[in-house]
């Protein structure tokens, strides 16, 4: 709540985006309004995927920390070919941590799927997780000793690097919630901005790996906030440059799991690789991935090759990821059918990506049916059995496809399922202006009597409160007036 009532005078005004393709189709909803069920795709978290192109090395050496370790048991769960060599790596990598639940965890899956198989695993190391243990619980009483003996002194600079200490051995750990704790109570001896956006960091890191994504966009917005009011330096500006290129790629992140795929593409768009430092969770492989994906899903085509195809900061994460940068040129260029030939090839790859992984299916299936949007766009009719080559698929299906895009109102057509020919269906342009003229006045008048009653009340001092613990109560004649 404000404290001023002059901060409560707002006046809402939704922002609408209107299709400037043709009058045949109907732009799809990306705005985080309800969406066709046809566009809406569930997910299956016990899928499998035969995949043994990946090079296991490779694909983790962007990669630091604990995110090493997620991404590996993500695909060890869903990819039965490389499942043994990916948990043997995983385990390697987690016994560089104090980690030692996740040891177990990770040496138990290996046992049962290497009980299916003749392979040789790495016997269970009970030296080592004994030996972690200790370290860990004396690290443990040693960093909280030290806290205690910095609040004793009031040292405020000592108490936070105290408790981030702490949240850092944590998290080494594997302690997510206690690592959260403790980088949220640094925020009460934090001196300075830069204090301030490292606590930040810190807790959307660690809000990354829960999964909490509502916080992750709540602490990356007030590290926006903090740049926009501490103002750029040539001493400061590199630096600030970077830490924005990572809020950027965490609320990124953050929208694509929320499933409002364009505010996902727009955060990954203000990314810069120059400035990119952000491995702990992101490599800029998967920028370029993650951003063209969803710009691709809900981006108009003067959009798409304004803001991803011609984009100089852009360009430079394509340039890591040529098929997916093969994949907008072609569907930009409407050669559709090599567009989703391309995609199918890389789907295997994109399903075993941790984040996209549960999208894939709902964000191929926006991109096609806006394929499907645009090649109809400037015809009045089409010859199905053509449209079905251009889109490399078969007469009867691509009908099945089309009929569903009508029934979701995404095409105005109609077909011929005699000659197979999809119709444009007319469209009074003269009386379809009219009736949004109408419309748009009624609602200017509408805010326009809400700010004047607004006005009225503030001018006046008029409020209504009520009394704690003293319900008001009115008589049925009051109650009629207020209703008239």
């Amino acid at each position: 709540m404000h404290g001023e009532l002059m901060n409560n005078v707002m006046v809402s005004i939704d922002d609408t985006e209107m299709d400037t393709e043709n009058e045949n189709n109907l732009s799809v909803n990306t705005s985080g309004h309800q969406v066709p069920s046809s566009l809406v795709h569930s997910y299956n978290p016990n899928f499998e995927v035969n995949n043994t192109s990946i090079d296991l090395d490779m694909y983790v050496s962007g990669y630091s920390g604990l995110m090493r370790i997620f991404r590996l048991i993500f695909l060890a769960e869903h990819c039965p070919t490389l499942r043994i060599d990916a948990l043997k790596l995983a385990l390697n990598y987690t016994m560089e941590t104090h980690n030692t639940q996740m040891y177990n965890s990770v040496h138990k899956q290996l046992s049962d799927a290497a009980s299916k198989s003749s392979a040789s695993i790495p016997c269970y190391d009970t030296n080592w997780v004994e030996t972690t243990n200790k370290k860990g619980a004396m690290k443990l009483e040693k960093l909280d000793t030290d806290l205690k003996s910095a609040k004793s002194l009031a040292f405020k600079d000592c108490i936070r690097r105290g408790q981030e200490d702490l949240a850092e051995h944590f998290l080494d750990m594997g302690d997510l919630t206690n690592a959260l704790k403790c980088f949220c109570r640094s925020r009460d001896y934090c001196s300075n901005n830069k204090n301030i956006t490292n606590l930040c960091l810190n807790v959307i890191k660690v809000s990354v790996f829960m999964q909490n994504w509502s916080n992750v966009l709540s602490y990356v917005s007030k590290v926006e906030t903090i740049i926009d009011t501490s103002g750029l330096t040539s001493e400061t500006s590199k630096e600030e440059a970077s830490l924005l290129c990572k809020v950027k790629c965490a609320a990124g992140l953050a929208e694509l799991n929320s499933k409002r795929y364009k505010s996902a593409a727009k955060c990954f768009l203000a990314a810069h690789i120059d400035n990119f430092n952000y491995y702990e969770i992101l490599t800029p492989n998967n920028v370029a991935i993650y951003g063209a994906l969803c710009a691709l899903a809900t981006y108009e085509r003067r959009e798409l090759q304004t803001h991803v195809i011609q984009s100089s900061s852009f360009k430079s994460f394509l340039e890591l990821e040529p098929q997916i940068r093969d994949i907008l040129i072609k569907f930009n260029e409407s050669k559709y059918a090599i567009c989703l030939k391309l995609m199918d090839q890389m789907k295997d790859y994109l399903m075993l990506d941790m984040y996209i992984s549960p999208h894939v299916d709902t964000l191929y299936a926006w991109i096609r049916q806006r394929a499907l949007r645009q090649y109809f766009s400037p015809y009045k009719s089409a010859d199905l059995r053509k449209m079905s080559a251009a889109f490399n698929t078969t007469t009867a299906a691509l009908e099945e496809e089309l009929i569903q895009l009508i029934l979701d109102g995404q095409i105005q057509a109609r077909i011929d399922s005699q000659n197979k020919i999809l119709y444009a269906k007319d469209v009074d342009q003269r009386s379809f202006t009219f009736e949004k003229s109408l419309k748009m006045g009624k609602e200017y008048q509408q805010r326009t009597k809400s700010v004047i009653l607004r006005s009225l009340l503030l001018k006046y001092n008029i409020s209504v409160r009520q009394l704690i613990n003293q319900p008001v109560v009115q008589s049925s004649d009051q109650q009629s007036i207020a209703c008239k």
